[in-house]
């Protein structure tokens, strides 16, 4: 098993800025990808932003392409998620998820393991 702990969301101004962290702990050996999920109320779970632990490439839902960027530290067994230019539109509950295998990295039902979520809150 693998758990996952997000902490750095909160309550930010239009325009602003927040780094969420996520980290991991157990069986992080057997973990070779980890991505950003984001929920609002009303709205299906979406897809944020995901990185491959082998080689390091990442990938963006083209609604936060060029604001968020994706990052890890695998000595750490934490991925960050840098928000820039924050809009009201990113206002969610962002997940954290980890899973074996590479593939499927944009498909929430691929990932095996998932945290409890940190509240991001973009408002004036």
């Amino acid at each position: 098993q693998v758990q996952l702990v997000e902490s750095g969301g909160g309550l930010v101004q239009p325009g602003g800025s927040l780094r969420l962290s996520c980290v991991a702990s157990g069986r992080t050996f057997s973990v070779n990808a980890m991505g950003w999920f984001r929920q609002a109320p009303g709205k299906e779970r979406e897809f944020v932003a995901a990185i491959r632990w082998t080689s390091g490439r990442t990938y963006y839902a083209d609604a936060v392409k060029g604001r968020f960027t994706i990052s890890g530290d695998n000595a750490k067994n934490t991925v960050y998620l840098q928000m820039d230019s924050l809009k009201p539109g990113d206002t969610a509950l962002y997940y954290c998820a980890a899973k074996r295998i590479e593939a499927g990295l944009a498909i929430p039902t691929e990932y095996d393991y998932w945290g409890q979520g940190t509240q991001v809150t973009v408002s004036s």
